[in-house]
């Protein structure tokens, strides 16, 4: 392009850079603390009941199959119709207990 030197010398700071590099580090700071991680009686609260609903869903899909098939096995049923009755049993008991976990007002 030019080899030649430019004219006139670039502008040492400039106030509008030195304002948005302030708002900048100002906003950074504000992201940060929105990003923090909430570690308090609310989380632990929010953790122990996405506990509780996933202990439901999992013991009533495996309580309801493990019982199905202790029914099939006691009567020697080879069809396998004990073990899809009653899990379907536990399935539909597991959903209700959600259901109704999801609905209670909070304290």
């Amino acid at each position: 392009m030019n080899d030649l030197p430019p004219e006139r010398d670039p502008v040492g700071d400039d106030a509008r850079i030195d304002a948005l590099e302030r708002r900048l580090d100002a906003a950074r700071e504000r992201e940060e603390q929105r990003s923090k991680p909430t570690v308090g009686a609310e989380a632990d609260a929010n953790y122990r009941l996405g506990n509780r609903v996933l202990a439901e869903l999992i013991g009533g899909i495996a309580g309801g199959a493990f019982i199905g098939w202790v029914i099939d096995w006691a009567f020697g049923l080879k069809s396998h119709v004990g073990l899809l009755v009653v899990m379907a049993l536990g399935i539909v008991v597991a959903f209700r207990n959600i259901i109704r976990i999801s609905t209670r007002r909070p304290d």
